[in-house]
């Protein structure tokens, strides 16, 4: 994990006196940390923050952590640490079965929490392969793999597709140039005209289109392409 790059590390806690506490200890340490204040649509508010870690309480208002926890799941494989009161083994069952990764007891010592959160942020990030960018609910790029993930289906991408996607991708909501997209693709040794390049965006863009029936590639008119 590069210094350079702030992990995002996001509080689901209704006792907002610990949740800020959490996040200014965060805060102090390198992380961006955010505490989430409406409880109503987590889902969105997760998918929308793209976290790299949830710290998910188990008594919320509206539904439990293991409800969130499970909906999460569905959409996205990011660590969720559970922090809660409760100390009977079968919450920490559940939590585990409900995709949780670990489970720190209250009341905890924030070093304590500190050092959990380094363990999985260094177990998931450093040896993945797998690092998923959300474009819309249920549609991901994985940069493993290079490719799109809509609903668990993954998308056969042709390796020039597969340079445009992810120069897309890196850029997102910026515009990238025709010239940047060109030079990509002739650091892997294909030579690419213009032409062939406004070929290659129209193929892809129908194929994105059958995919997950979205458009996502937009044409800025004499600017180049983005991915908003």
């Amino acid at each position: 994990m590069g210094s350079e790059m702030k992990m995002k590390i996001m509080i689901i806690e209704d006792d907002s006196i610990l949740a800020g506490e959490i996040c200014q200890f965060l805060s102090k340490w390198g992380y961006e940390a955010e505490a989430v204040e409406a409880f109503d649509d987590l889902l969105s508010v997760c998918l929308s923050v793209q976290p790299h870690l949830v710290l998910m309480d188990i008594n919320l208002p509206c539904y439990d952590g293991f409800y969130w926890c499970s909906r999460i799941r569905e959409q996205s494989n990011v660590p969720v640490i559970y922090i809660s009161s409760r100390s009977d083994d079968m919450d920490k069952i559940m939590a585990i079965a409900q995709g949780g990764d670990d489970y720190v007891e209250k009341p905890f010592r924030l070093e304590l929490l500190k050092a959990k959160i380094e363990a999985m942020l260094r177990r998931t990030y450093e040896y993945q392969t797998h690092v998923q960018t959300f474009l819309s609910p249920g549609l991901y790029f994985d940069h493993g793999l290079q490719t799109l993930v809509w609903q668990k289906q993954k998308l056969d991408l042709t390796k020039s597709e597969q340079r445009i996607v992810a120069k897309l991708v890196e850029k997102r909501p910026q515009i990238v140039t025709r010239q940047e997209l060109m030079m990509e693709l002739w650091s892997t040794d294909e030579f690419v005209s213009d032409g062939t390049l406004t070929t290659m965006v129209s193929r892809l863009r129908s194929k994105l289109k059958r995919f997950c029936g979205q458009e996502l590639i937009m044409t800025k008119k004499g600017q180049g392409y983005l991915i908003d």
